[in-house]
């Protein structure tokens, strides 16, 4: 996944739920899950602060497949997916489209 990707997902769920502007006001938030250990980070800007749109740049680390010449995260590791978090549990964009 890298921004590319994400610009591709809001294109094939544009009009429906799963892009984070038809669905905050449903308390959804724009999150990542990491399919193999189930560890699940909202989208954050690098300064740590919440973002209101899916981006790479404040996940952690490790989730990294590889980096800039500035070291920022440019994609993420194929078990990293993009979603919602609600109430503490994790949205797939297809989940959340169907909300």
């Amino acid at each position: 996944m890298n921004n590319h990707t994400l610009k591709l997902e809001n294109l094939t769920f544009r009009g429906t739920k799963g892009v984070s502007e038809n669905n905050k006001g449903d308390g959804f938030k724009p999150a990542f899950l990491n399919q193999k250990t189930g560890q699940v980070e909202l989208a954050r800007y690098s300064n740590g602060s919440p973002a209101p749109v899916h981006l790479i740049e404040g996940l952690p680390e490790e989730w990294a497949a590889t980096r800039g010449k500035n070291g920022i995260a440019v994609s993420l590791l194929s078990e990293i997916v993009a979603g919602f978090v609600r109430e503490g549990v994790f949205y797939s964009r297809e989940e959340a489209a169907m909300y």
